[in-house]
């Protein structure tokens, strides 16, 4: 077996274990199938199933411990199914925890280094989620405006190249992402919207220690609500 066969093989396994646990045939606390059991199922090889199990485990979804076997630790939100293909949430996840990490100090150096002109372009980002949230409707776009505003303000040209080039990725997530959000409550996009408020608050009082935990707060929060908590 070629490894390019391998891989879509695993893609597969992924997605149908991944979509047994949202379905709620596996749920949080139960073992899981055998790597043994899982290959007879699939009609595929041990190593092929042992690749989908390594990524479902690191990201979060199951969970192996000595003794007990593998578990499922967490169950991502069933909507998404309707807005992503499943093996596109290994890369979704990726990409959130590296803007957790890169946007954190972003913010930071942002709440340093603003003047009145970029404080002044993400509050406009700001109040045009504003309005999108008004309507109804998605706004990945103005989320992603939001975003590069702070990035730009930070003065660091790196973290906008950075943000830019990986525009394409951010902004799938962040449409997956608000597209949940509209299909669940009105609280739930209102809550968004205050965390995008704290970061903006929070670079407008020049505390960077602030801004970073806000920012943070923000992109882990999004993951939590995809992923499960």
């Amino acid at each position: 077996m070629n490894e390019r066969k391998s891989s879509g093989l695993a893609d597969r396994i992924y997605s149908d274990i991944l979509n047994s646990i949202m379905e709620g045939e596996f749920k949080e606390g139960d073992r899981l199938l055998t790597e043994h059991a899982l290959a007879e199922r699939f009609a595929t090889s041990r190593p092929t199933v042992r690749e989908a199990l390594a990524r479902l485990r690191a990201d979060g979804i199951i969970v192996t411990r000595r003794g007990s076997g593998t578990t499922v630790g967490r169950r991502p939100d069933p909507d998404v199914r309707r807005f992503a293909p499943l093996e596109t949430l290994s890369d979704i996840r990726r990409c959130y925890e590296f803007r957790v990490v890169t946007e954190a100090g972003a913010a930071e150096l942002a709440a340093l280094k603003a003047d009145d002109s970029d404080i002044l372009a993400i509050q406009q980002a700001f109040d045009e989620l504003e309005r999108v949230v008004e309507t109804q409707g998605i706004g990945a776009k103005d989320d992603f405006a939001f975003h590069l505003a702070i990035a730009r303000a930070s003065k660091n040209q790196f973290f906008i190249t950075v943000l830019s080039f990986i525009e394409e990725q951010v902004v799938f997530s962040m449409n997956l992402s608000r597209n949940l959000s509209l299909v669940k409550t009105i609280e739930r996009q209102r809550l968004v919207q205050a965390e995008h408020l704290e970061v903006l608050e929070a670079i407008r009082a020049r505390d960077p220690a602030r801004a970073g935990r806000a920012m943070r707060a923000h992109l882990e929060n999004a993951l939590d609500r995809m992923f499960g908590s």
